[in-house]
């Protein structure tokens, strides 16, 4: 009913006005993806299964010419993900592959009345590769024993396929219908039990031929700082603060560009603790402290990590 009532507001409305909504959702999962320690060292040959749940709970942006007020959005995400230690010609390394599902419900008032609708489905699936190209050799289990970090600098890439739940018919869904990619580097640093990490990267998206009232959906490069500071409790046992900045991403419909860039600041907490030693668990918030377009929300996880390979 949601649907049909929005597509009949669009019918009288610019279409440019629906352009914030399409694809800003699994953008916004992307900008909550605050990961300390991705740039950290360990040893080849590991193996990692993942699995998690996320809830997030907070506001999407609708264009000003639009008559839909006080839109809020809830998630609730799991995520299944394999992880690989590699050793990339010395260098250490690893490869992640993440399939996300989600279930979204969202209301807002349209022309004063509230309207609601739920989607459940999986959310594009991700691959990752990482290489530390200084200060991280490639180690055995063994070897790593008395390795200590000094400085890392490492560099990565993230590909997305269009592979998510995804109707052209409908304004809001769970996948993107395109790809992006992202390419990253990133630099930690050690001293005593603290270690500091920052990463740059970039969003790079295709265009989505199949939008929601339109012939293409184009966004613009979306690029992303984040930085954490991280604590060594013991072996183990750690947390992190953390800051995540985006700007970007303005999209348009059909050469039609739309007011909507995104200048985001998210700050977030992680805690990790160790169940056995082949098994772990980390918990993780973060939540926006200042939003020009959308993404205000809040989130938070849980997940569960199982790892086996050499030397375990």
């Amino acid at each position: 009913m949601f649907y049909c009532f929005v597509e009949w507001i669009a019918s009288r409305f610019s279409r440019l006005s629906l352009l914030v909504i399409i694809g800003m959702l699994i953008s916004s999962v992307s900008e909550a993806d605050i990961e300390p320690r991705s740039y950290s060292n360990i040893p080849v040959g590991l193996n990692f299964l993942l699995a998690g749940y996320s809830y997030m709970k907070g506001n999407v942006a609708f264009a000003p010419t639009l008559p839909i007020n006080n839109a809020k959005l809830e998630t609730q995400s799991s995520v299944f993900a394999y992880v690989r230690s590699l050793d990339v010609w010395g260098k250490s390394g690893k490869v992640d592959i993440i399939i996300p599902e989600a279930w979204l419900s969202g209301q807002a008032e349209v022309l004063g009345q509230q309207r609601e609708r739920d989607v459940v489905g999986f959310a594009d699936p991700m691959v990752r590769l990482y290489v530390n190209i200084f200060g991280a050799p490639a180690m055995s289990m063994k070897e790593f024993a008395s390795y200590k970090q000094d400085t890392i600098f490492g560099i990565s890439v993230a590909v997305t396929a269009p592979g998510g739940q995804y109707d052209p018919q409908k304004l809001v869904n769970i996948g993107t219908n395109r790809w992006s990619i992202k390419p990253e580097i990133g630099v930690s640093k050690a001293w005593g039990a603290f270690t500091s990490e920052v990463a740059a990267g970039v969003f790079i998206f295709t265009d989505n031929k199949q939008p929601f009232h339109g012939q293409t959906l184009a966004q613009q490069p979306m690029y992303n700082l984040q930085g954490h500071l991280i604590y060594n409790f013991t072996p183990g046992i750690w947390g992190a603060l953390n800051v995540n900045y985006y700007t970007g991403g303005r999209t348009s419909m059909d050469n039609t560009l739309a007011d909507n860039l995104q200048q985001n600041w998210r700050v977030g907490a992680t805690l990790a603790l160790p169940v056995t030693r082949q098994h772990s668990i980390k918990l993780y918030g973060n939540t926006g402290v200042s939003s020009r377009t959308g993404s205000d929300f809040d989130l938070v996880g849980i997940a569960w990590q199982y790892r086996w390979g050499e030397g375990l």
